[in-house]
């Protein structure tokens, strides 16, 4: 019995995941087609969402790409990857809104550190974390002022916003004649506009 149970407890050791530096995960995101969310030395693959889940960031970027035309803003979609240095946390949020210098981790400039604005499109297997241990890990981002989750499933967006050092505010809008106000940057989104050609039956 001891022989076997030594026997398992070296396969399992075997079978352990190693445990990267995050310049080892660079190096390995940066070649890789792939995209993983790394944290504590452990990588998470990153599967693709849903059409209805892609068409919802799309019509995302547009209104928000639309709105702040002419601003010193940017955005971008789920292939910008951001790093949050108190927590050590890297990930790829579905859309991005930097303004004024963004700022990088390092020459590659595919990493950023300074987002004002971060949004997650919600599904039934990430929302928990979305709406929980993620969102701990970016309110540690001096730099955020709001935080969007965007359901898939109907049209409902929770908006987080900045207020103080240690609070976060929340106002949800719901319903497809509702808005929900970007006040960083002075933006009005129209549900109707966001959940635009998206199939709730789909």
């Amino acid at each position: 019995m001891i022989a076997v149970l030594r026997d398992t407890l070296d396969i399992m050791s075997v079978l352990e995941k190693p445990r990267l530096t995050p310049e080892e995960y660079l190096a390995l995101e940066r070649g890789s087609e792939a995209r993983h969310e790394y944290h504590d030395g452990e990588l998470f693959a990153m599967t693709g969402g849903s059409f209805r889940h892609n068409v919802i960031i799309g019509n995302l970027v547009r209104e928000i790409g639309v709105g702040i035309k002419g601003r010193p803003c940017r955005v971008a979609s789920s292939d910008q990857r951001i790093h949050v240095p108190t927590t050590g946390l890297y990930t790829y949020p579905d859309v991005v809104v930097v303004c004024g210098e963004p700022r990088f981790l390092d020459r590659q400039l595919d990493t950023l550190l300074n987002p004002l604005i971060l949004i997650e499109v919600l599904s039934p297997r990430t929302e928990a974390y979305d709406r929980g241990k993620k969102f701990e890990h970016y309110q540690s981002v001096p730099s955020l002022d709001a935080y969007l989750l965007v359901a898939q499933d109907q049209p409902r967006i929770d908006l987080f916003r900045r207020h103080g050092e240690e609070q976060w505010l929340l106002d949800s809008a719901i319903g497809l004649d509702a808005e929900t106000t970007l006040q960083a940057l002075d933006l009005r989104l129209a549900l109707s506009e966001i959940y635009d050609k998206v199939d709730f039956a789909g």
